[in-house]
């Protein structure tokens, strides 16, 4: 198969979702983006100790990270790691083994309760441009506009379809009958998951 042809199937939605941006002091830039307006997304010290700062600009799809390292990332978010792994692969890209964050650094392997945000795997283009892949189903809350819920391709709709439907799978286990209102169930469910608000039962 040709480069062209490649390039031109369709696959796995991965959305260039934060930017990391290199900072001397972390705190000082905290202090500027957020008198910019921009909102706090996310401010906590991960499992490997070091700190997870993110803010999104009003209105914006990409938010930033502010980091003192030194190989930067950019984040691409997707539904399936594997899925996205496989095809990348495929593509030809040497794609590390997923893994999740402990207190040890790197874990091999995904998060063991594959919560959003845990499992994770990084590629690098030619110039040495890391990547990294982060699968999010369900987002935090305080990380997404409660205001809409958006879906930029018609696979990330079918992937929220499929959760919301093995959800509500379990629901109709635990009333113990067919739920005549599963659209609103359905619909409900996915506006609360993107979110990051607790789920229904």
């Amino acid at each position: 198969m040709s480069a062209e042809s490649k390039g031109s199937k369709p696959g796995v939605d991965m959305k260039l979702e934060v930017v990391v941006i290199p900072v001397s002091d972390v705190d000082r830039a905290k202090r500027f983006y957020e008198n910019l307006g921009w909102r706090l997304d996310a401010d906590f010290v991960r499992a490997d100790g070091s700190r997870a700062l993110q803010l999104t600009p009003p209105g914006s799809p990409t938010s930033v990270h502010l980091d003192k390292g030194s190989a930067l990332p950019r984040f691409l978010i997707v539904n399936d790691i594997e899925a996205a792994r496989a095809e990348l692969i495929a593509r030809g890209v040497d794609v590390s083994e997923v893994f999740h964050r402990g207190s040890q650094g790197r874990i091999k392997g995904p998060d063991p309760e594959r919560p959003s945000y845990g499992s994770l795997a990084t590629f690098s283009d030619p110039d040495g441009n890391v990547w990294l892949l982060q699968q999010v189903t369900q987002r935090l809350p305080g990380r997404v506009d409660t205001g809409s819920t958006t879906f930029s391709s018609s696979s990330d709709l079918a992937a929220a379809l499929r959760r919301a439907a093995a959800a509500h799978g379990e629901h109709e286990k635990r009333t113990g009958g067919h739920d005549a209102n599963w659209p609103d169930w359905y619909a409900d469910y996915i506006v609360r998951e993107q979110a990051g608000q607790p789920l229904p039962e």
